[in-house]
């Protein structure tokens, strides 16, 4: 017979496929012992069931309910996010991404602005001059 547990936690016997060959003797010891178990264990969960009932009561009477308890384990876990390595090089890649374009952006309004672009003609006007001269001297 092998035990099966019921509605109330505990077990009925049910027969096996092959019973174990047990004298009357061992049989009544064996479930001696599993009735010593289970009112064991009946008596641990009525223990835990008035230890989570406390803990309850203890709780609500310093204010920590479950949602005070998930927001400052969410705010414990953003802070340890933030401060981690992969973060912060993350948000340091973000910034120089941000300043790289904000600088090409400047460059390129420059780039068209009419001073650029006299200045631009200016350079050409010397380098056309200084390779004439140079021209001139190697002949």
């Amino acid at each position: 017979m092998e035990p099966h547990p019921t509605s109330v936690g505990t077990y009925e016997p049910r027969p096996t496929s092959e019973p174990e060959d047990l004298t009357e003797a061992e049989q009544m010891e064996l479930k001696s012992e599993l009735i010593k178990l289970e009112a064991e264990i009946f008596t641990l969960r009525q223990a835990l069931a008035a230890k989570e009932r406390r803990c309850g009561e203890l709780k609500r009477k310093l204010g920590l309910t479950a949602l005070v308890g998930l927001r400052q384990n969410l705010s414990k876990s953003w802070h340890d996010v933030q401060i981690s390595n992969a973060y912060m090089k993350q948000k340091t890649s973000a910034a120089l991404s941000t300043v790289s374009s904000v600088i090409c952006r400047k460059l390129g309004d420059m780039k068209k602005s009419a001073t650029f672009r006299s200045f631009e003609g200016l350079m050409g006007t010397i380098k056309s001059r200084n390779q004439y001269d140079l021209n001139i001297l190697e002949l």
